[in-house]
């Protein structure tokens, strides 16, 4: 062990929690992830920031409701934009250790809400990628698409079956 290792003993492991959420993921794709997050944390305090701008209640609810998204977004994505924030690191580290539909739904969920209580087109826009973002986590998980190979494969052995039934009827009645 070298000296650094002393030092920093939980730097030079990583962490198994962390590495088997990022599992299914490619880097540019939970890079995509993260801009997206960044991008819908934006729109969310802006049209948070509009709909706050009226008189009616349930809008000024949905508009505050969009900025706690917006905050919680970035406390999540993007914890360096947080920097005066003491736990932002450890908020970030927690939800990097999450699992991807776990953080779909979560985000997902977010941005639902304030749709419902005021459906308005701000809101709409407001949310709508804060939303494609808590999307962007769940199609990763999902997994990676099959090749093709494997599943011409297992067609072929599909119709094998099949056909080893039909002749397996077909002598029963005979």
């Amino acid at each position: 062990m070298s000296s650094q290792d002393e030092q920093f003993p939980a730097a030079a492991a990583p962490e198994p929690a962390a590495a088997s959420a990022d599992e299914g993921m490619t880097w540019w794709y939970r890079w995509l992830c993260r801009i997206a997050g960044v991008i819908g944390a934006m729109s969310c305090a802006f049209a948070g920031l509009w709909n706050c701008v009226t008189i009616n209640p349930l809008n000024i609810a949905a508009g505050v409701w969009m900025m706690l998204n917006a905050f919680v977004l970035l406390l999540c994505e993007a914890p360096f934009c947080c920097q005066f924030i003491e736990f932002a690191n450890a908020v970030s580290a927690r939800a990097d250790r999450l699992r991807a539909w776990q953080k779909a739904a979560f985000y997902c969920g977010m941005a639902v809400f304030p749709v419902v209580l005021s459906l308005t087109l701000t809101t709409l826009f407001g949310n709508a990628i804060a939303f494609a973002t808590g999307v962007l986590y769940g199609l990763s998980a999902l997994g990676k698409k099959g090749d093709a190979i494997s599943y011409a494969r297992i067609q072929q052995q599909q119709r094998q079956m099949d056909e080893e039934k039909l002749t397996g009827t077909l002598e029963g009645q005979a």
